[in-house]
């Protein structure tokens, strides 16, 4: 009887122990989503000098995520340089590094030639708070501060421009 016991117990813990740890995980919270208010970050950009995205309430701003070791990333630049060119005006493109070093994303802006602002999610927290699980990734944010937009893989100026444009 007392081993019957002690087998109820041991089971009502070990159930007890997973629910506990399944709520407390992520703490309540959630990645942000298409429809959502965009997470206001700070993060530092090449010159060390921080930037929020709250600096660009008022305007579609675009966040890609990115890395110098992705092929598809690499294959893109080109496409958001140009972007970035064309309707810088219009909108804020942010390209956000995910862990790398300041000085692999220094060469890799001065090999491309880029002019595009980079910022730097060294610890991957804000990629974290966007649900980011790989790169390319790239937001859409409307002028009100919500994700309309969230894609995944490589994407072209117009396709950018098409996205972006709906939310002038």
């Amino acid at each position: 009887m007392a081993n019957k016991f002690l087998k109820i117990f041991i089971l009502l813990l070990t159930v007890g122990a997973f629910a506990y740890f399944a709520l407390n995980l992520n703490k309540g919270e959630t990645a942000r989503g298409v429809g959502e208010e965009a997470y206001n970050f700070e993060l530092e950009d090449i010159e060390g000098e921080n930037v929020k995205l709250s600096d660009f309430k008022g305007q579609v701003t675009i966040l890609n995520y990115f890395a110098t070791w992705c092929g598809p990333c690499v294959d893109e630049a080109p496409e958001l340089e140009a972007f970035d060119q064309e309707y810088g005006k219009d909108f804020k493109l942010l390209i956000i590094d995910l862990g790398e070093t300041r000085d692999r994303v220094k060469k890799f802006i001065d090999k491309h030639e880029t002019t595009s602002t980079y910022l730097f999610d060294f610890k991957q927290d804000v990629s974290k708070k966007y649900g980011v699980i790989g790169q390319p990734e790239t937001f859409i944010i409307d002028k009100n501060g919500i994700i309309r937009e969230h894609y995944k893989g490589p994407i072209t100026k117009d396709e950018l421009y098409e996205m972006a444009s709906k939310y002038e």
